[in-house]
């Protein structure tokens, strides 16, 4: 049994499920795909599973191999978002974990979907899509939503990782912070985090130029930058930066929206791309997705 452990509650739960499951603990490998970009609560928070598991917690990681950090992703790809999902997530969690699956050995690996429709479909569609992955899902087996996770982790005494304190309903990236977050996430990290609101503005800014087209994390999607996209074919148009840029003024940026509540896509946990039988949510369309397939 090969657990993954992105560093959410759900994950942690669905690890600690399948542990107590599968009575024999060497049954279970629990693992960790590493971004390099996590908050350093989500160390803390990994040692404190480790106590509870009984068990340590591996760490596999693409940086320093292929890349040295998660802005190296997007620079050497000149993109944040494609049709598949963040190139980030792609790059560093999904084909790290599809790495490790050829070449090593298992019987299932056990994901963190919680008991929820969109991730019940998620569950499904990595059945169908991803057979050689032999999901299994604790928490839908045991019925457990997110509210279930956060009070099985409170009961055993484990301080809940520092981005839900803070308001947010996932616990990815929180060094730079998460390019699928949506309008919301990024007003809320502009108001509690102007420092990385402006790094990442500045990525956006960055990339653009490498690209010699608008590069960003977010799009309209008004009626009126639909209409703009349909009359010119040009898709950027409907394009929005987290801060204006002086080369592209027509299109708006982050201070131009009405202010959302952060409502999150899901955890990043190794198998982005496997919500295609979900309908489309408010968030992801929202997120300016590249139309190139990495």
């Amino acid at each position: 049994m090969i657990c993954w452990w992105s560093g959410g509650i759900t994950s942690a739960v669905a690890c600690k499920t399948a542990l107590d499951l599968f009575k024999d603990k060497n049954e279970c490998r629990v693992i960790m795909i590493d971004t390099g970009n996590e908050d350093e609560d989500t160390y803390r928070f990994k040692n404190d599973c480790e106590k509870w598991y009984g068990q340590h917690i591996e760490v596999i990681t693409e940086i320093g191999k292929d890349y040295e950090s998660i802005q190296d992703v997007w620079t050497k790809h000149k993109s944040l978002n494609v049709a598949t999902g963040a190139i980030c997530s792609t790059q560093l969690k999904r084909r790290v974990r599809e790495k490790w699956q050829d070449v090593n050995e298992y019987d299932y690996q056990i994901f963190g979907f919680e008991f929820d429709k969109k991730e019940c479909n998620r569950a499904l569609g990595l059945h169908k899509n991803h057979p050689k992955a032999k999901g299994i899902y604790p928490l839908l087996m045991m019925a457990y939503d997110k509210d279930d996770c956060l009070r099985i982790v409170q009961e055993a005494g484990i301080e809940i990782p520092k981005m839900y304190q803070l308001g947010f309903r996932n616990n990815n990236c929180f060094k730079t912070g998460c390019v699928q977050g949506g309008i919301g996430y990024w007003q809320k990290m502009e108001r509690d985090f102007p420092a990385k609101f402006e790094a990442m503005a500045e990525m956006e800014h960055k990339l653009t130029a490498l690209r010699g087209e608008p590069v960003t994390m977010l799009k309209d999607q008004s009626n009126k930058a639909k209409k703009v996209v349909e009359e010119t074919g040009i898709k950027w148009k409907r394009f929005i930066f987290l801060e204006k840029h002086p080369k592209y003024p027509e299109l708006k940026c982050l201070a131009d929206m009405k202010p959302q509540k952060v409502e999150p896509l899901f955890e990043c946990n190794g198998f982005c791309g496997t919500n295609d039988l979900n309908p489309r949510i408010k968030t992801e369309s929202e997120i300016n997705f590249d139309t190139r397939d990495i």
